[in-house]
C-alpha cells in the first residue's frame, strides 16, 4: 500500500515540480517584478524600517484583529520553521549545495509574490461571522475575479485544508521529537531504546498547548507569535553567526560551491547530483516550502491585521521572505557547509543534519539551544498553518467548523510526533506545489489590481 503511496506520489510530484510549475513560480514573481520595476529591491530598506519600528510599538489592534506587526509575526511563524531546518538541508543533500543559489533565485522573485499576495489579502478580505478579519488566496480568487471563478477559491480552500496537516503539522512534530530526543541522548538523560516514549510523552504535550492557543482565537495567536518569533529569530542567528566565524576561512570556498553547484552540481557533488535541473527543483521547492511566496498562505495572516493600507502592509511581506530565505535559511545552509559535517549527497536528510553542523563546530552541548531553537521554529509553525487551515475550512463550511477543526488538527501531532515521515516530507512537497497553482493563476489574473494599488499608494506618498 505504501509503495502505490509513494508512487503516485512520485509522478504527481514529477509533474508538479517539472518545467511547467518551475515556469509559472518563477515566471509569475519575474512578471511582478518587472512591472513593479523591482520593488521588492527599491523598497526593502523601508521595509526591514517600517517592520524592525513595529517592535518598539505597543499599540493595540481592534477587536477581531491583529496589530500589523503581530500578523507578520504570525506568518512568520508558519514560515520559519522546519522548512529553514529540515528542508535547507533536506536542498543540500538531494540538489547539492547549487540547491542554495536556486533558493535564493526563488526568494528574490518570491519577494514580490508576496508583497501582491499581501496586497490582494487585505483589499479582498471581509468580516466573519464572529467579526474577525478574514481573507487570503480563496477569498482574494472569489472577490476579485468573481462567481465564474468560485471553484478556483473552492480548490484552493480544499488543498489548504489537506495540506495543513502535513506540511503544518505531523513534519513540524517529528522535528520537535527529533531536537529533543537528540538534546537528551546527547547528555545522556535517556538511552536510545526511551526515544519512543519520550517522542509520545512530547507529543501529547504539543497537541495541549496548540489546542490551548489556537481555541484561544487570533487574538492569543497573536500574542503568542509576537513573543515567540523574535525570540527564537535572534537565538538562531546567533548561533549560526557563531558557526561561521569559528570557521570563516572555509567560508569563500562554500560560497564558491554554492555558486558553481548550482549549474554544475555533479563537479561539487562527486557525480552523485548529475543534472543542473534537480538541483534547481530541489532549491525552488525548498525554498517555497520555507517562505511560502507563491503558496499564497502567508498571506492569510496578514489579511487579519489591523490595517486600512493593504499597500502598507505588503511591505511587510517583502521583509517575511527576506528573513525567512536570504537571512535564516542561509545561515542554515552555511552552517552546514562551513562546519565540515558529512553530507551523503543524494539520500534524503533533516533537522539532524543541521544538529550535525552546529555539533561539529561547538560540541555536543549545543543541542540544548538547537533543541530549543528547532521547537520554537516548529511550534511556532503548527500554530501558524493552524490558522490558515481555519480559515480554508471556514471559507468552505463556515465557523462552526473551527472548534473542532482545532481539535483534531491539534492531535495530529501526536501521530507526527510518534511515526516516520519519509514518505510525508515528499507528500507535503506535492501538496505544495499543487496549492500554488490556483494563488498563481488568481495572481496573474488579478495583478493589474495590484499595480493600480501600488501606483495609487506611491503617488499619495
Amino acid at each position: 500500500m505504501l509503495h502505490t503511496i509513494e508512487t503516485i506520489n512520485s509522478v504527481i510530484n514529477g509533474f508538479v515540480w517539472g518545467i511547467p510549475a518551475m515556469v509559472c513560480i518563477l515566471g509569475v514573481g519575474l512578471y511582478l517584478s518587472l512591472r513593479t520595476g523591482f520593488i521588492q529591491f527599491r523598497k526593502l530598506g523601508y521595509s526591514i524600517k517600517m517592520t524592525l519600528g513595529k517592535i518598539l510599538s505597543q499599540s493595540e489592534a481592534g477587536e477581531g484583529s491583529l496589530t500589523p506587526f503581530q500578523a507578520v509575526c504570525t506568518a512568520l511563524a508558519s514560515t520559519v520553521g522546519t522548512g529553514n531546518i529540515a528542508g535547507v538541508a533536506g536542498a543540500i543533500a538531494i540538489g547539492g549545495p547549487g540547491a542554495v543559489f536556486w533558493m535564493w533565485i526563488s526568494a528574490f522573485l518570491g519577494m514580490c509574490s508576496k508583497f501582491a499576495e499581501v496586497i490582494l489579502a487585505v483589499h479582498f478580505r471581509e468580516k466573519n461571522e464572529q467579526g474577525d478579519w478574514v481573507g487570503g488566496p480563496m477569498y482574494y480568487i472569489r472577490n476579485g475575479l468573481g462567481k465564474n471563478w468560485k471553484w478556483l477559491a473552492g480548490l484552493y480552500a480544499v488543498l489548504g485544508v489537506l495540506t495543513v496537516f502535513g506540511t503544518g503539522n505531523a513534519t513540524q512534530a517529528n522535528t520537535i521529537v527529533t531536537a529533543v530526543n537528540s538534546a537528551l541522548l546527547s547528555y545522556n538523560v535517556i538511552e536510545t531504546t526511551q526515544t519512543g516514549t519520550v517522542s509520545l510523552i512530547v507529543g501529547i504535550l504539543i497537541a495541549f498547548l496548540v489546542a490551548l492557543v489556537l481555541l484561544g482565537g487570533i487574538k492569543r495567536i497573536g500574542k503568542v507569535t509576537e513573543a515567540l518569533v523574535p525570540f527564537m529569530a535572534l537565538l538562531y542567528v546567533v548561533l549560526g553567526c557563531g558557526v561561521i566565524l569559528m570557521n570563516l576561512s572555509h567560508v569563500p570556498a562554500v560560497f564558491a560551491s554554492i555558486f558553481y553547484g548550482a549549474f554544475n552540481p555533479a563537479a561539487v557533488t562527486g557525480g552523485v547530483v548529475g543534472t543542473m535541473f534537480t538541483c534547481l527543483t530541489k532549491g525552488v521547492s525548498r525554498g517555497i516550502f520555507s517562505n511560502e511566496a507563491g503558496l499564497g498562505t502567508g498571506s492569510i495572516a496578514h489579511a487579519t491585521a489591523d490595517t486600512n493600507d493593504a499597500v502598507a502592509q505588503g511591505l511587510y511581506g517583502i521583509f517575511e521572505v527576506f528573513a525567512d530565505t536570504i537571512i535564516i535559511c542561509t545561515l542554515t545552509a552555511t552552517t552546514i557547509l562551513v562546519s565540515g559535517t558529512p553530507v551523503t549527497y543524494g539520500q534524503a536528510a533533516g533537522a539532524e543534519l543541521t544538529i550535525s553542523g552546529f555539533v561539529a563546530t561547538y560540541g555536543g552541548w549545543v543541542t540544548l539551544f538547537t533543541a530549543i531553537a528547532l521547537v520554537c521554529f516548529a511550534f511556532s509553525t503548527i500554530l501558524g498553518w493552524g490558522l490558515y487551515g481555519t480559515r480554508c475550512l471556514e471559507f468552505l463550511f463556515g465557523s462552526k467548523v473551527n472548534k473542532p477543526f482545532m481539535i483534531a488538527y491539534s492531535l495530529v501531532a501526536i501521530v507526527g510526533a510518534t511515526m516516520d515521515l519519509g514518505l510525508l516530507w515528499d507528500i507535503a512537497d506535492t501538496f505544495n506545489g499543487l496549492m500554488a497553482i490556483p494563488n498563481l493563476v488568481g495572481l496573474f489574473l488579478l495583478s493589474p489590481v495590484v499595480f493600480r494599488l501600488i501606483n495609487d499608494f506611491f503617488t499619495k506618498k
